[in-house]
């Protein structure tokens, strides 16, 4: 782990102990617990080619954390081509249009800090969308909650983070597109699914909204289908441009991993290669 040094702009961790471990070594072992049993699970698969863009929920580790590892386990063994990863997920607790991205030098976990590339983020100030508001990330869990995941399966890498608000599938894909970059780059979009329904009811939206993302069909994402609903249809449409070809590594809700089935939250995970 590397040592913390003293900074002028640090993005404290807002949920360590909360959503995971504050202790990093109790982190680190939990991280880990989760991706052997996703290698394990994945035992046979292809698994050569480095995911360009990933779809990943960010629910309490004990929650998500299963369906999350088994996208992020796709980049051991070819993760040390990552450089850069663009983060985009939901904006739960301040309103805001467009996407926000921080003014941080480093986003700080129990893990260890994180560098933010500030020469690509200026690059995307001007883009009319784009905005710096520190007050977007604060409190914000849905994009902290994948940092440990991605210190533990790359190697060094830097963040381009975003929170996404009122904003268009094409204002989104507007910003991938201007930080699209080739192997270097990972996209990681933050996202649950369905949220406080009985466990059929989710169970049938979200293989809807499974069926969508597989078929990268973006205008069949309904409005409850997912909290990360803006910044996943933004994605597709920069998939289709690319020719990406999403495939479905795990979906299950909170029935399955650690709740009650009487009011369940949709987690899936998916990967573009």
């Amino acid at each position: 782990m590397r040592a913390v040094m003293p900074r002028s702009r640090v993005r404290r961790p807002a949920v360590a102990g909360t959503f995971y471990p504050r202790n990093a070594s109790s982190l680190s072992a939990e991280v880990s617990r989760y991706l052997a049993a996703a290698e394990r699970a994945a035992a046979g698969e292809e698994s050569s080619v480095c995911p360009k863009a990933l779809i990943v929920p960010h629910a309490g580790f004990v929650y998500s954390g299963p369906v999350a590892a088994s996208a992020y386990v796709r980049l051991i063994g070819v993760g040390q081509r990552v450089e850069r990863v663009v983060l985009l997920g939901p904006s739960h607790r301040v309103y805001l249009a467009g996407l926000a991205t921080s003014s941080a030098d480093v986003f700080l976990t129990p893990l260890g800090e994180v560098p933010l590339d500030r020469e690509a983020i200026e690059r995307l100030l001007p883009l009319p969308q784009v905005s710096l508001l520190d007050a977007a990330h604060v409190d914000e869990h849905s994009l902290e909650v994948q940092l440990p995941f991605l210190q533990q399966v790359l190697d060094e890498f830097s963040l381009v983070p975003f929170s996404v608000g009122d904003a268009s599938a094409a204002e989104v894909c507007e910003v991938l597109e201007a930080c699209w970059g080739g192997d270097e780059t990972l996209i990681v979009i933050s996202s649950d699914l369905s949220h406080y329904l009985d466990y059929e009811t989710a169970r049938r939206l979200d293989a809807a909204t499974t069926s969508a993302i597989e078929r990268l069909r973006p205008g069949d994402i309904e409005h409850e289908s997912a909290c990360g609903r803006i910044p996943i249809i933004g994605l597709l449409a920069a998939a289709s441009r690319h020719g990406l070809t999403p495939q479905t590594v795990d979906l299950r809700n909170s029935g399955d991993t650690a709740g009650s089935r009487e009011q369940v939250v949709g987690y899936g995970a998916w990967v573009f290669c």
